[in-house]
């Protein structure tokens, strides 16, 4: 099985740790956070992986040259131009297009007890999903809104009232109200319409929810951490042995 870490990001809401280290080599419980990622992917039956860079990404790629974790590592370079999530998809294309699975995608500054063998068996049960999503039940302000079918529909920002896609009205009570996790599962046929240049995957998901199914992975008993904040990064070592 194929997945791809997004280690790109230049982590400002975790400056100035960040200044001179990326975020995902930032340690949390005496590791850097994508090591955690890896030994997780491995343990999963990930075999290869893909990790976009743009961020001092030397240190990363160095990081990785001098690490055997036992996996075929590929390196996405987009030091000339960060992408975000659905742009790093893009560029990341030649390792994945011509695939038949379905492969994972995971934020590096994402800890989990995610099953993701499980969620990519659900994923890969239903043939005619373009992503199926992690998501949980929590707080917050913006929400995905999935149908009964557990089927994307539209997005919410419950404090301004923002919705989309372009003409989505939102209906309390309507719809299933989650929020993503920053993992998810990818048909490979995704690089037959998907665009080039900068843009946000969940924003090119919510562009072509009305004719596409993505679908919402809700996981049983589901602990998630972002570590993207300075906040959490204290709490990431209690939350690892909790795991």
């Amino acid at each position: 099985m194929k997945a791809m870490i997004f280690a790109a990001g230049k982590g400002t809401r975790l400056k100035p740790l960040t200044d001179f280290c990326p975020k995902a080599l930032i340690e949390v419980a005496g590791k850097p956070m994508i090591e955690h990622v890896i030994l997780k992917l491995k343990a999963a039956g990930f075999t290869e992986l893909v990790v976009n860079v743009h961020h001092l990404a030397e240190q990363i790629i160095d990081y990785l040259a001098t690490h055997d974790f036992g996996l075929t590592i590929h390196i996405s370079d987009e030091r000339g131009e960060l992408l975000e999530t659905g742009g790093g998809l893009q560029k990341a294309a030649p390792f994945f297009m011509n695939d038949n699975d379905g492969f994972l995608l995971h934020n590096a500054d994402i800890l989990s007890n995610c099953d993701l063998q499980m969620l990519m068996e659900e994923h890969n049960s239903h043939p005619s999903a373009l992503a199926t999503m992690v998501v949980s039940q929590r707080k917050t302000n913006r929400y995905l809104l999935f149908d009964q079918e557990q089927r994307l529909r539209g997005w919410v920002n419950k404090q301004t009232g923002e919705t989309k896609p372009k003409g989505f009205i939102y209906e309390e009570g309507k719809y299933e109200e989650y929020a993503y996790a920053g993992i998810q599962a990818v048909n490979p046929r995704i690089y037959q319409n998907l665009p080039e240049g900068r843009f946000s995957i969940i924003d090119y998901y919510l562009s072509v929810c009305d004719e596409e199914e993505i679908r919402a992975f809700v996981a049983t008993d589901l602990k998630i951490l972002d570590i993207g904040k300075p906040e959490t990064l204290k709490e990431a070592e209690l939350f690892l042995k909790e795991l």
